[in-house]
């Protein structure tokens, strides 16, 4: 055995190498049982070679939801020093801000339910679902450059895709500074001309829920949720085009690597030094993509309200909005860091000056979602997760099976029977791809949150569960 995780508290485990000595040390947030799922693909390898990255600060860490990605591991959170460290675009992912917006309605569970069938069945066809669906939305390229440059902002105030409020319970207020829509391929503005408005596939959803369990009166009362209460989670991000965005520089940087002196154990983490042309244009292009994601999930709850507005005359309150696949350039103790989130979160506590004013006493709202058949947490950062893990957290539950092995295994037709059987509507563009996305093919979402709790990364809220999921 050579690299291995070795139990350090109770929900943190320390990777150990017995032939080589580590240059930093990489922790993973998990249980015994998570931990023995993690290492069954090769999440571990992926994250201990993340280590290599140039100006790579320390420790880097993995989230209990960690599986296997390209490069980095989904999960993966590290840090590098300004101004020379890498950016990675593998450090990011294809789904660039891939993120999960939380909108709670006036409704209760009682009253939404005989409306249930109704009102699922007109988001699927409000909002396309599935791989390369268009929307109804086809922007020109001026039109499409402005949404990049002002992600949410341009949205809401030019386009009248929601409302101002929103705007203030938007992760950085709904768009990156400094994207520059010059920076990104044509091509990537072909992929994105009309997907604005739209799911895309794999674990793509929108699901209608009601809070389940409050764990924190407190904490609950300041977000607005309380038991009974029907909510709606939104989970997408920046479709083709942030695809391509991540396509056109994992080339463009690979090829540049000799020219910097950088050497990696693995092709797949291809980065360049921030300061030099390649890493500013891609956290121009990067930005961009992240601004494309949050317009993006701005339409979709806009149309969203409209379908619980005519079929229910209720409203939807935003509560929160939170990227998951992002590099951010940010202050933490007394260094500059550029961090890579790849399939996790930011968990900003109370003392942070980018949470949010409207939660400045209780801190940054997070969310985990389960798969379609499982219940999904809302919780809050803490100040603690600032030294425990650049105040991050985990972005789901984590695969534990491929998509293939997961149709393989499944019979869609026979999992859509049994969530109707359980009371949640389901709509989906195929049966296989329902199959993709089984509840099985997911570890323990409440045995992920309880480790989150536990390492004091994030406080528990809320426990949601679903009534109506339409899926990518």
């Amino acid at each position: 055995m050579s690299l291995h995780a070795e139990s350090i508290t109770p929900f943190e485990f320390e990777l150990v190498d017995d032939i080589a000595a580590a240059p930093l040390p990489a922790h993973v947030f998990a249980d015994d049982a998570l931990i023995a799922a993690i290492s069954r693909d090769h999440s571990l390898q992926q994250l201990s070679n993340v280590r290599s990255l140039p100006g790579i600060d320390g420790p880097v860490y993995g989230m209990p939801d960690m599986h296997e990605g390209y490069g980095f591991p989904v999960g993966g959170v590290a840090a590098t020093r300004l101004p020379d460290g890498a950016i990675s675009p593998g450090g990011i992912g294809f789904d660039i801000n891939c993120g999960v917006r939380l909108l709670a309605s006036d409704l209760d569970r009682e009253t939404f339910q005989p409306l249930a069938e109704r009102i699922v069945h007109d988001i699927s066809r409000t909002i396309p679902s599935g791989y390369g669906h268009g929307g109804r939305v086809s922007l020109e390229h001026a039109a499409l450059a402005r949404v990049l440059a002002g992600g949410a902002r341009e949205a809401v105030t030019h386009l009248g895709w929601g409302v101002t409020e929103d705007l203030d319970v938007i992760e950085s207020g709904g768009c990156l500074d400094g994207a520059d829509p010059h920076a990104v391929s044509e091509r990537a503005y072909q992929r994105g001309a009309d997907q604005l408005g739209t799911l895309g596939g794999g674990n793509h959803f929108v699901e209608v829920g009601a809070v389940e369990t409050v764990f924190d009166t407190r904490l609950a009362d300041r977000l607005g949720l309380r038991e009974g209460q029907v909510t709606v989670l939104i989970h997408t991000g920046s479709r083709g085009l942030g695809h391509q965005v991540c396509t056109d520089f994992l080339r463009l940087m690979d090829a540049a690597q000799a020219r910097y002196g950088i050497v990696l154990p693995d092709r797949q983490l291809a980065c360049a030094p921030l300061s030099s042309p390649e890493g500013q244009r891609y956290l121009a292009a990067m930005r961009a993509a992240a601004n494309f994601a949050f317009a993006n999930r701005q339409l979709i709850a806009h149309r969203v309200r409209g379908v619980f507005q005519r079929h229910a005359h209720a409203s939807l309150r935003l509560i929160y909005d939170v990227g998951h696949n992002t590099a951010k350039i940010e202050r933490h103790g007394d260094r500059e860091l550029c961090v890579h989130r790849k399939g996790a979160t930011r968990a900003f506590g109370p003392a942070n000056p980018e949470t949010p004013e409207r939660y400045r006493d209780v801190g940054q709202p997070v969310f985990i979602p389960g798969s379609m058949g499982t219940a999904s947490y809302v919780l809050v950062g803490t100040d603690e997760a600032e030294t425990r893990s650049y105040a991050s957290v985990c972005h789901g539950a984590g695969r534990v099976l491929s998509r293939g092995a997961a149709k393989r295994q499944v019979a869609g037709h026979a999992l859509r029977k049994e969530l109707e059987a359980h009371g949640i509507t389901v709509r989906c563009p195929s049966n296989a791809e329902l199959a993709e996305e089984a509840p099985e093919a997911y570890k323990d979402i409440d045995r992920v949150v309880d480790v989150v709790a536990g390492a004091g990364l994030a406080k528990k809220v809320a426990r949601l569960v679903p009534l109506g999921v339409v899926k990518g």
